[in-house]
């Protein structure tokens, strides 16, 4: 089962995790959130996502669910992925979580579809929930 560690500004990670064990009745394994402080130097960051990894891969890879694309803390888990082990999806949301929890039995590359999918699938326009925006 691929690990899940979500890597977000502070009280985000934690909220989707409680939210996620509020949903399902109890806390999934292998999923943990390395919450940090927007001051805190790139040597800790680096430290706090390499012991979350650990914490979570069972040895069949970690996927790290980030929040924001370009920030300095998913600049860093950049450095730290291994295609097919190790991989890296920002712009984390609930949908996307719950759909990954669902199918962390698939390989790697089929789990980062289900959570593009999810986490796309789960932005909605409640005035016209058909509409779909398209990406450029």
């Amino acid at each position: 089962m691929i690990g899940l560690l979500i890597l977000a500004e502070k009280n985000l990670g934690t909220g989707l995790i409680a939210t996620v064990v509020h949903t399902l009745g109890g806390l999934p394994p292998q999923l943990e959130a390395a919450e940090l402080d927007h001051a805190a130097p790139p040597e800790q960051i680096e430290v706090l996502l390499r012991q979350g990894l650990k914490n979570v891969d069972r040895g069949d890879g970690a996927l790290i669910l980030a929040d924001v694309y370009g920030a300095t803390h998913t600049n860093i888990a950049c450095r730290l992925l291994a295609r097919g082990h190790i991989e890296l999806i920002t712009g984390v949301n609930l949908p996307m979580l719950l759909k990954v929890l669902n199918y962390r039995q698939l390989r790697m590359d089929d789990l980062i579809d289900k959570a593009l999918s999810g986490g796309c699938g789960g932005i909605i326009c409640a005035a016209n929930p058909s509409k779909i925006q398209e990406t450029k």
